[in-house]
């Protein structure tokens, strides 16, 4: 008979799995109070509304900031490997998300710093159990880590562009024109190369709308390279995991197996 597990051990299975009811109703219920405090920070931001519910919003806060103390604490408490919750991604979240409120005692206006709780949102993956999907975010991250080389010479072509074009920029337009420094022109050179284009400064003279036009079309031809180079090298890391998939197939197929094996001896693949 299988010793009956302490209240520690059920507290634990609770707080951090989610396959019981119990589990998923706490993950809900945190789910639920999360969006709800956000919601609360960011109403609080605006001038109207905190005139008239300033002091709710405040007594919601620390009532919002005393839960997720207790919730950080009981997750402290029950965690089998205390210094790795720690320093987990999740912990580090769950810490951020309760100091704000008390370093407001000292610093006003770092309690709306709170808005960092949505991250702990993402424990609805867990819930919903998508945890699955992690395998593609891998997929998409070594296709990423693969590519860094090439983006970050394009970054680097992009910001020798930048720092040429907004230097042509300060000695055609000049101050006169806006242009008030390199820097100036530098940014710029950047809103409009990422077709942004916020329209705060804009060249007046010919030369210096010939040199925007200029850089709108070079914008336009680049703003796709990332996307361009990340996306080959996943079609690149798709062409090698089939390859992978067919060695594995003629692997089962020319080993000597077992009459009752249903596993590769050689790759561990089931076995049709």
């Amino acid at each position: 008979m299988a010793p009956s597990k302490t209240f520690k051990e059920k507290l634990a299975h609770i707080i951090f799995e989610y396959d019981t009811i119990p589990a998923r109703l706490f993950d809900l219920f945190l789910i639920a109070a999360i969006i709800v405090s956000v919601v609360v920070v960011m109403l609080d931001s605006v001038s109207g509304i905190h005139e008239v519910f300033g002091d709710f919003f405040y007594a919601l806060e620390w009532f919002f900031t005393i839960l997720f103390t207790v919730e950080y604490s009981m997750r402290l408490y029950v965690a089998s490997n205390r210094p790795r919750y720690i320093r987990s991604f999740f912990g580090i979240i769950d810490l951020l998300s309760i100091l704000p409120t008390y370093f407001s005692i000292f610093f006003p206006g770092t309690q709306y710093l709170l808005v960092i709780r949505f991250f702990r949102v993402l424990r609805i993956f867990r819930l919903l159990k998508l945890v699955k999907f992690v395998k593609e975010g891998e997929y998409v991250k070594t296709a990423m880590v693969a590519s860094s080389r090439k983006i970050l010479f394009f970054l680097f072509f992009v910001l020798v562009t930048v720092s040429i074009i907004g230097a042509l920029m300060y000695l055609i337009e000049g101050e006169e024109h806006g242009f008030h420094s390199i820097p100036e022109g530098v940014y710029w050179a950047i809103v409009t190369i990422t077709t942004v284009g916020y329209g705060d400064i804009s060249p007046q003279t010919v030369p210096g709308r010939a040199l925007a036009a200029m850089l709108m079309i070079i914008g336009y031809s680049i703003i796709a390279v990332p996307t361009g180079i990340v996306s080959a090298e996943m079609a690149s890391m798709n062409e090698q995991i089939q390859a992978d998939l067919s060695k594995m197939d003629r692997c089962c197929k020319t080993v000597d197996h077992d009459g009752d094996a249903r596993f590769c001896k050689v790759c561990g693949k089931p076995l049709d």
